[in-house]
């Protein structure tokens, strides 16, 4: 039962994070395609485009920035990738736009933190 709670409270969590970085990145001028996008085995926090760049977006929340970057593994890295294949193969019409992989930290009492092209393709 404990283990439940806690699973309810790290998903809330993370919802909270995303609707953060959502807005974070409206408010520099990104326009939001997905949230939560997932096919296969991949699987991509937010989806955004700015221009012609369209950035596959992860979002941590952990107690410090340190943390949460150090959560963004290799293994999640491969995730976000199998996830931006995904969806740019079933959208032509991103084909010519710069892909960009970022990353989005969140923490208590601090602004969030916006690292673009956190890690490459």
């Amino acid at each position: 039962m404990a283990a439940a709670g806690a699973r309810l409270r790290a998903f809330r969590l993370g919802l909270r994070a995303e609707t953060i970085a959502v807005w974070l990145l409206r408010l520099k001028g990104w326009s939001i395609l997905g949230r939560r996008f997932t096919e296969g085995t991949g699987e991509v926090d937010v989806i955004a485009v700015r221009g012609r760049t369209l950035a596959f977006v992860e979002v941590k929340a952990r107690a410090d920035f340190a943390r949460a970057i150090e959560a963004v593994t290799p293994r999640q890295q491969a995730r976000i990738r199998r996830g931006a294949e995904a969806f740019l193969a079933r959208r032509p019409a991103y084909a010519g736009y710069v892909v960009t992989f970022d990353v989005i930290l969140v923490a208590p009492r601090r602004l969030p933190q916006h690292l673009a092209n956190a890690f490459g393709l």
